[in-house]
């Protein structure tokens, strides 16, 4: 059911902390029943897929993004900003930062925020762009985002994340270590979830309310109109 490695040289997902490249990790205890196989699979097709493959992997993703774990939403905003469609594009990429976020504040290894970091390294540069080159549509996006997010279920497997902290690293490294590690011990308790995920909303929202608000503090005035003649 698990990962077959927790890192390796041609992973497609973030290394966890503490762990180079070339390093081949095998999950223990807990961390061996997390199944990210849909994942890796998806992120195979769409990285490494022909077109026809890549497409067809889009349209799964579009008629049910609920049942996929972020990573997926990250990969398919590359497919789409290549294929120039960069409003679509940059949508994917925020939901899928969205739903990292949560599912790091919701998990109980506070090192799994590596992960989300090394993501926005990978995805999110040419997005970034694009988007903050309309700071009115960039904060409307955002905006759809977080009300998307709110409505949108979370069908998949939120310890994907903790594949990608410390503990899981340690477990691997010390087998006899992991057995003290519960699935019930990875996450926050599940009655918080709607609380935390709506604070995570909150703050994601405001972050980039902010950040454009000092954007637009630093444009240059506009030109006063011309009087009609």
């Amino acid at each position: 059911m698990g990962a077959a490695v927790l890192a390796q040289a041609h992973t497609l997902e973030p290394l966890p902390a503490g762990v180079s490249a070339g390093q081949v990790l095998v999950p223990q205890g807990v961390y061996a029943h997390i199944d990210t196989r849909q994942t890796q699979e998806m992120l195979q097709t769409l990285t490494q897929g022909s077109a026809e493959q890549q497409q067809a992997a889009l349209e799964r993703v579009r008629a049910a993004p609920e049942r996929f774990q972020p990573p997926v939403l990250y990969a398919m905003s590359q497919v789409l900003f290549k294929a120039k469609l960069y409003h679509e594009a940059a949508f994917w990429f925020y939901a899928g930062q969205l739903r990292a976020r949560f599912d790091v504040n919701r998990s109980t290894d506070p090192t799994t925020r590596q992960a989300v970091d090394a993501l926005n390294q990978v995805y999110g540069a040419p997005i970034n762009r694009y988007l903050f080159q309309d700071l009115d549509r960039a904060l409307d996006l955002i905006a759809n985002v977080v009300a998307w997010d709110r409505k949108t279920p979370y069908d998949y497997d939120p310890h994907w994340i903790n594949l990608h902290g410390m503990q899981a690293v340690q477990a691997a490294r010390d087998p006899q270590s992991a057995g003290a590690r519960t699935a019930a011990s990875l996450s926050q308790p599940p009655s918080e979830w709607a609380a935390i995920a709506e604070r995570t909303r909150a703050k994601y929202f405001k972050s980039f309310q902010d950040a454009i608000t000092g954007m637009q503090d630093k444009l240059p005035p506009s030109p006063p109109a011309q009087p009609s003649r």
